[in-house]
């Protein structure tokens, strides 16, 4: 990213670390990896074909931590390197096909999502965090939502009944985690500053 186009947005965490495209490209890796270990943390949800896992809250944080750019390029690396057979899915999965494959096609919006967000300042505080990471979550239900329903065979009813309402307490928990926890990166990083 050049300075130009740093400069007329606020930073966003990853903007701190020094160098250019190595930074970049490391970035970008390390967020689809970390989206995957993530998603290993799996919780089946009786009743559902689609389990919860860390993988949302994973995908919400990279974007969120990247930016836009790079956030959305780590969360499609890790969409396409999954779907070519990258054991790293949930449970060790590949292949982009079943109830859960939308959630994973929607993380890649949602992380571009709170990217651009992030780079507004809705990352600053927990009351914008919230609001950050909720827009995150409603654009992984946007997509992920209708192809449940589509390869399960789900009215929208039982698509909501299987696919949205047995994941909105963990989403509430992550979203009051994350919430906490980049508002607090922010102000240790103020105080760095403010030290250095």
């Amino acid at each position: 990213m050049s300075s130009l186009s740093i400069a007329s947005r606020k930073p966003v965490l990853a903007d701190l670390v020094p160098g250019a495209l190595v930074r970049d490209l490391t970035l970008v890796v390390g967020g689809a990896a970390f989206t995957g270990l993530a998603a290993q943390v799996v919780f089946p949800i009786p009743g559902s074909p689609v389990p919860m896992t860390g993988q949302t809250f994973a995908a919400l944080l990279v974007g969120t931590a990247l930016g836009w750019q790079r956030g959305g390029a780590a969360l499609l690396l890790y969409l396409l390197a999954g779907a070519a057979g990258v054991p790293w899915f949930n449970n060790g999965t590949s292949g982009l096909f079943g109830a859960s494959a939308g959630y994973i096609v929607g993380f890649v919006l949602a992380a571009t999502l709170v990217g651009a967000l992030a780079a507004r300042g809705g990352d600053r505080t927990p009351v914008r965090m919230a609001g950050t990471m909720l827009l995150g979550n409603l654009a992984i239900y946007a997509v992920g939502l209708p192809w449940l329903m589509a390869s399960a065979g789900f009215d929208l009813s039982t698509g909501l009944a299987k696919g949205v309402v047995p994941f909105l307490l963990g989403d509430a928990m992550k979203i009051a985690l994350a919430a906490g926890l980049l508002p607090a990166a922010w102000a240790l990083v103020r105080r760095i500053r403010k030290e250095s």
